[in-house]
């Protein structure tokens, strides 16, 4: 069990569901891979958040390992907070709009 309690920024969430809602429409069933994906990350962001490189200001990425996504987070005393869930190929600059 981790120590660190993930919360996700309502951004974040909006990012989850674009892509799931894009995924979908492209093939039946995609969206919901692309969500056990994210789920998949999240856990590995739980088992070791400092791992992950800091870009800027106490923020780390995580890739995803089957879509090309990035989870933008931070942390936070024991909590995890995710910024951003952001296509690799969009302009990397566009999470730093929400810290």
């Amino acid at each position: 069990m981790s120590r660190y309690r993930l919360l996700s920024d309502a951004a974040a969430d909006a990012d989850i569901e674009a892509a799931f809602e894009w995924y979908e429409s492209e093939q039946p069933e995609l969206g919901f891979e692309f969500l056990d994906e994210v789920r998949a990350t999240y856990n590995r962001i739980l088992d070791g958040p400092f791992k992950y490189q800091e870009l800027r200001s106490g923020i780390r990425r995580a890739l995803t390992r089957r879509f090309p996504y990035g989870v933008y987070f931070s942390v936070e005393d024991d909590h995890i907070v995710i910024i951003a869930v952001l296509d690799t190929a969009r302009d990397p600059a566009e999470w730093q709009f929400r810290v």
